[in-house]
């Protein structure tokens, strides 16, 4: 008799929050995770519930489609509506009664305080597969594992780096041996990308990590190190997503994309260039101000890189040193200069500028929104979320008002958890308000 594979179903899960917006939003730890299941012989099917638009724009990012839902509980109080970002609810029902029985669900999980689409979507899963073990990874299940354990209803929770984990898990719970060596496989093999059959745009990731120690950022926590593919096999991929797949965006997710650049970037740049590869090239991530000398500004403008995001987040020098001292202001003066001289226009250089920081003051954040604006740059308001984790959260669960240890709900940058006095709600809309203008 003829042995037939296991069947595998991952979902990406719906998001929940006051506003969203697809910056290039894909699953792409679940993607790599899809593609380790079949080199190793398993059969897949993915259900995206974030693959869905109301509005798309040229570089294929744009609007979730949304529909307004409750809010949960413990965020009554606050005077927004709350939403449902992604395909509508009897769109996954559907989907999963056109399904397969699988025999494992793995499902990812993004920031924490989207979990109530999250638990939402294991619901639904759990009510069409009763007996179907899930397994639950990703950022919320890592930053918040004790929470997503007692709460989540996944019946293994796995942390970290989780692809090979989930795929011994895998293994394990089907009875079918492994046919790869997986250890590091994720990071030098593609994405399962197949199962957008007009995606709009590919992400790549061409590091997992960063050496930096941000107090504001979990990277060190959720990746543990900092690993890099090499130049030529980034360059594969890209060829390979612009040529055989007709990509013509493509968005970095590297939190270090731009470190130690004569070994990694310049390389991938010339490269690019060379081989007349032409596509668009997006980085959402705040770039490392520090590395954007004349030649560097010359080749990311040459290559195509269209959407230019700089992490600078404060102008007060001694804020810069306590969070983490990654740039000084000359630093970013010299960097939007050397863009400026290779083509791009101010308003097209997006500048990260963080708001809501504990015992930040709305005095430093005029300061440091009109220090960018003298460089002709854009500044770009992004407001603090306290993460589990980080170094910074020990000062935000001093400085809130609300219980962010133990609600995710409260680490929602949108609700502003460190408001006080010296920067509130009101200061907050004010900010946005110069901005508009």
């Amino acid at each position: 008799m003829k042995h037939t594979s296991p069947h595998i179903l991952l979902i990406n899960p719906w998001i929940t929050d006051f506003a969203a917006y697809n910056f290039w939003i894909k699953p792409l730890g679940l993607l790599y995770l899809a593609s380790l299941l079949k080199k190793n012989g398993f059969r897949v099917t993915l259900i995206d519930c974030l693959d869905s638009y109301s509005k798309r724009r040229k570089y294929g990012d744009g609007n979730f489609l949304k529909t307004w839902i409750e809010k949960p509980k413990a965020l009554k109080s606050i005077p927004r509506y709350y939403s449902r970002y992604g395909i509508p609810e009897e769109v996954l029902q559907g989907k999963l009664s056109s399904t397969e029985k699988p025999d494992v669900v793995g499902i990812t999980s993004g920031m924490t305080y989207w979990y109530p689409g999250l638990f939402k979507t294991i619901e639904i899963i759990k009510n069409f597969f009763k007996d179907v073990p899930v397994i639950l990874g990703g950022i919320y299940a890592t930053l918040c594992y004790e929470h997503a354990q007692k709460y989540s209803r996944a019946d293994y929770v796995v942390k970290g780096r989780g692809e090979d984990e989930a795929l011994r898990l895998i293994s394990e719970l089907t009875d079918e041996k492994l046919r790869t060596n997986h250890s590091d496989i994720p990071i030098r093999n593609y994405p399962s990308f197949d199962f957008y059959p007009n995606p709009g745009f590919v992400c790549i990731a061409t590091s997992r990590g960063c050496p930096m120690r941000c107090a504001y950022c979990a990277s060190q926590f959720l990746y543990n190190g900092f690993d890099r593919r090499s130049p030529e096999d980034v360059v594969k991929e890209i060829e390979y997503w612009a040529t055989q797949c007709n990509t013509r965006n493509v968005a970095f997710y590297d939190d270090a994309l731009l470190i130690e650049p004569q070994e990694h970037i310049i390389p991938i740049l010339r490269e690019v260039t060379q081989r007349g590869i032409r596509c668009n090239f997006h980085t959402p991530n705040g770039l490392h101000i520090r590395e954007i000398d004349e030649e560097l500004a010359a080749l990311l403008h040459k290559a195509g890189f269209k959407t230019i995001r700089l992490g600078l987040e404060t102008s007060d020098a001694a804020m810069q040193v306590e969070t983490g001292g990654k740039v000084g202001n000359q630093e970013f003066v010299r960097a939007v200069r050397n863009l400026t001289r290779a083509g791009y226009f101010g308003e097209e250089i997006g500048v990260y500028m963080m708001v809501g920081l504990p015992e930040q003051r709305v005095g430093e954040i005029e300061e440091s929104i009109a220090f960018v604006r003298e460089t002709g740059a854009r500044p770009i308001i992004v407001e603090y979320s306290p993460i589990p984790h980080t170094h910074l959260f020990e000062e935000a669960k001093k400085m809130s008002q609300l219980d962010i240890e133990n609600e995710p709900l409260y680490q929602n940058n949108s609700i502003l958890p460190c408001q006080w006095e010296g920067f509130t709600l009101a200061d907050y809309k004010g900010l946005k308000e110069s901005l508009r203008r």
